[in-house]
């Protein structure tokens, strides 16, 4: 086989109107972080009401520990939301990107804490005459509710260091995983703390009603979202393994049975997180992608060997029980603005867009790289569905190495002529994934078509 493969079968009148091409999201990345940054803004507004008049260097740092206190306390209740797993946001916004905000807002509010305390207690060194160490072991022992704080701030420095990127890579996902729930941990002491001490709560009731509020609202979307929802879905749908297929070296589908699991209204390109209910899984939920669209009585995922819990998969026996959640993502034909799209996708990425290829309306291309022919995953389904629709579909493998084609802008306008007239739908590992982006965007595809998320979250 030749490195480069085409299957393309025509029929004609298939057309679709651009009316069936999806919508535009109602709410934009852009416009949640316009409210989140106004949000900030009237948290800073809190601070100038209640403050007349800044003098000596004394007030100057505590009023900058004031400022950083209370943007800390803000931002730690966005970052609660962010993973809070809101379905519109989910949805709209996409989980990778909810993910990055969040990883980027944890550098903030580390930050900001620690600007907190530095600040405060230089500020009231000042203040008292005293040294600062002298003025630290006072602040946290005589005063209320500072051995909570000071614990809660040790907790999110923790956590700031084992997410940091060197030492998340040496990290199983699991260990990670259950160490960040302490986050939980330290919001609730930090809020405490920010309560019992912060000058612009102590005398405004209505400051701290809207604080009260505004944890106790991010409080309730969580455990709605990712504890109750969860649980009610999965008694209510049954889900369970029903049979394991193995789709190419290393890559396995495997196909849920459940209760009408068309009412979760999980859209072809969207994933869930899986608990699967046996020996060495139950403790961990990992997301995977739908590989096709769902059914009334069936879903399927189709997972790449990639560590020990997918490994594990492919030993899964039928009737295993599974908790799930979601569905989760944006990487749905409603962000698609052109009535044609260029699929392109690479290793187990196909997944999701083999279930955006069998639905997605209107002119569709389907690019699947592989790193040899034996590795090319439901290469048959894919072949059947370009012959029902009438479709193209390119297969591209790097062996053997004298065909190898780049991923290149040149590349990619040889086999989509018309390139820059797509939405381009992105999936396969990171590296592919960057490689990708420079070379869509110099084929003259406008960033605001190119949609792509990582599913390893």
């Amino acid at each position: 086989m030749t490195a480069i493969e085409r299957s393309r079968v025509r029929r004609p009148g298939h057309r679709r109107t651009h009316q069936q091409t999806g919508f535009r999201p109602r709410l934009s990345p852009e416009g949640i972080l316009t409210l989140i940054g106004v949000g900030a803004a009237s948290v800073i507004a809190l601070w100038w009401q209640d403050t007349e008049s800044v003098v000596g260097l004394d007030g100057w740092l505590t009023n900058a520990g004031r400022i950083t206190g209370l943007l800390a306390g803000y931002a730690t209740a966005i970052l609660l939301l962010l993973v809070a797993r809101v379905p519109v946001l989910e949805r709209e916004v996409g989980a990778d990107r909810l993910a990055r905000w969040h990883a980027m807002g944890g550098r903030y509010v580390v930050s900001l804490a620690l600007a907190h305390t530095l600040l405060i207690i230089w500020g009231y060194s000042v203040t008292a005459r005293t040294g600062v160490v002298s003025q630290t072991v006072t602040l946290v022992f005589d005063y209320p509710e500072m051995i909570k704080g000071t614990l809660g701030f040790l907790i999110f420095l923790g956590i700031g260091v084992v997410s940091a990127r060197a030492a998340r890579r040496r990290m199983r996902y699991e260990t990670w995983y259950y160490l960040h729930l302490c986050t939980y941990l330290a919001v609730f002491l930090a809020f405490s703390h920010q309560l019992a001490l912060g000058a612009d709560f102590v005398a405004q009731p209505l400051a701290r009603t809207a604080w009260y509020a505004l944890y106790i609202g991010v409080g309730a979307l969580l455990v709605w979202y990712r504890f109750l929802t969860p649980i009610r879905r999965s008694l209510r749908h049954r889900p369970q393994v029903a049979q394991i297929t193995r789709e190419s070296p290393g890559v396995v589908s495997v196909y849920v049975t459940g209760h009408q699991l068309d009412e979760l209204g999980a859209e072809p390109g969207q994933f869930f997180r899986w608990r699967f209910l046996a020996p060495g899984l139950w403790w961990t939920a990992n997301p995977y992608s739908l590989s096709a669209p769902v059914l009334p009585g069936q879903m399927r995922i189709t997972v790449k060997e990639a560590g020990g819990h997918s490994r594990a998969l492919a030993t899964l026996r039928p009737g295993t029980r599974i908790w799930f959640e979601g569905p989760y993502g944006a990487f749905t034909q409603a962000r698609r603005r052109s009535r044609k799209a260029l699929l392109l996708g690479a290793g187990v990425g196909i997944t999701p867009l083999r279930a955006l290829f069998e639905t997605m309306p209107g002119e569709l291309t389907l690019i699947y790289r592989a790193r040899r022919p034996e590795d090319l995953a439901l290469r048959g389904e894919l072949d059947a569905i370009a012959a029902a629709r009438g479709t193209a579909v390119h297969y591209v493998t790097d062996q053997p190495a004298r065909h190898a084609v780049p991923l290149t802008a040149e590349a990619l306008r040889r086999m989509v002529p018309d390139l820059a007239a797509h939405d381009v739908y992105l999936c396969g590992p990171p590296g592919m994934t960057a490689t990708a982006l420079p070379a869509l965007r110099e084929a003259g595809v406008p960033r605001r078509r190119i949609h792509h998320e990582s599913f390893e979250l």
